[in-house]
């Protein structure tokens, strides 16, 4: 996983408390791990489509 954090930690544990959850301590990085899967996914479809911006669609 990168160490680096691509998600809002409070924003994800604020939208899990209003469903009246509650987060895990570890859950803010496993979903940061997860986001940049997806990431790393759409950068390759871009690039295979010979482009150079990542457009939703590559999601």
């Amino acid at each position: 996983m990168s160490k680096e954090n691509l998600v809002v930690g409070s924003k994800v544990k604020d939208f899990i408390k209003d469903a009246e959850l509650r987060s895990d301590g570890d859950l803010v990085e496993a979903l940061s791990g997860k986001v940049e899967e997806i990431l790393k996914c759409a950068m390759n479809r871009c690039k295979e489509n010979g482009r150079s911006t990542v457009r939703p669609c590559d999601l």
